[in-house]
C-alpha cells in the first residue's frame, strides 16, 4: 500500500475555477479531491461527511464571508487545516482569517506550484503565505499600530451602531444578541480606544473612521444614518 493521499475539500463560488483546480489536483498521486462547493454549509457537510485533511477555501462566498466561514470550520472540525484563498491582499482579511483558523493564506495570481505546495505543508502543519501577503505582514511590524487595527469585525459593527446613537438594548435587538453579550463587546470597544465614556468612543469612532458600514434597513427606525462610516 502507498502513501495515505491528502483528502482536499475544495470551497468557491465560481463553478470555473472549482473545477479546474479538481482537475489539477487530482491528477497528482499524493492529493484526493473529495468534493468541491461554492457553498458554506454544504462544505460543513462535506467536512462532516468525507472529514477532509484540508479545505481549500475562497474568502468570497454567497451569503457568508470567507473569515466567518473559516472560524466556523475551524470551531467545528478543529483537525482540519484550512488554507485561504483570495484574489487580492487585504490587509484587515489577512490578520481576521488567520486569527480564525487559516494556517495560510494564497493568492489565486499564484503558480498551481504553489498551491500544491500549500496544501502539502498544511497537511503537515506548517503555514504558507503568498510572497505579498508576507511583505504585507512584515511592513505592518513596522508601522505603528492604527488606532482601532485590533477590532474584530463584529466590534466595528456594533461600533457602528454606537455612533448612531443606539444603546446596548437597541444594538442587542438589531443583532439577534443578548444584551450581556453586547456589553462585553462594548467593554472591549472601550479598552481597545483606550476610552472612558461612550461619547470619547463615539468621537474616536469618527475621526479615525473605524465603524463598520451597516445596512440602513438595520438601522433602528428613527435613528439618523449620516454618522455611519465605511470601515
Amino acid at each position: 500500500m502507498g502513501t495515505r493521499k491528502i483528502k482536499v475539500l475544495i470551497v468557491d463560488d465560481h463553478d470555473v475555477v472549482r473545477k479546474g483546480f479538481s482537475i489539477l489536483l487530482n491528477r497528482l498521486d499524493d492529493i484526493d479531491v473529495i468534493g468541491s462547493t461554492g457553498d458554506w454549509r454544504m462544505a460543513l457537510t462535506f467536512c462532516m461527511l468525507y472529514e477532509p485533511d484540508v479545505v481549500l477555501l475562497d474568502m468570497r462566498l454567497p451569503h457568508m464571508s470567507g473569515i466567518d466561514a473559516t472560524q466556523l470550520i475551524h470551531n467545528r472540525f478543529p483537525d482540519i487545516q484550512i488554507v485561504a484563498l483570495s484574489s487580492s491582499v487585504n490587509d484587515a482579511q489577512i490578520y481576521e482569517v488567520l486569527q480564525a483558523g487559516a494556517i495560510s493564506y494564497l493568492l489565486k495570481t499564484g503558480t498551481i506550484n504553489e498551491l500544491v505546495g500549500a496544501l502539502r505543508a498544511a497537511y503537515h502543519g506548517i503555514p504558507t503565505l503568498a510572497q505579498e501577503v508576507t511583505a504585507v505582514l512584515i511592513s505592518a511590524t513596522r508601522q505603528q499600530p492604527k488606532l482601532g487595527n485590533d477590532l474584530t469585525q463584529r466590534e466595528r459593527e456594533i461600533l457602528a451602531y454606537m455612533t448612531d446613537g443606539s444603546s446596548n438594548r437597541d444594538i442587542a435587538q438589531q443583532l439577534t444578541l443578548s444584551t450581556s453579550t453586547v456589553k462585553n463587546h462594548v467593554s472591549n470597544i472601550f479598552s481597545k480606544l483606550d476610552a472612558d465614556s461612550r461619547t470619547k468612543v463615539v468621537a474616536l469612532a469618527v475621526e479615525h473612521h473605524l465603524s463598520a458600514q451597516v445596512s440602513s434597513k438595520s438601522i433602528k427606525k428613527g435613528h439618523s444614518t449620516s454618522a455611519l462610516l465605511p470601515v
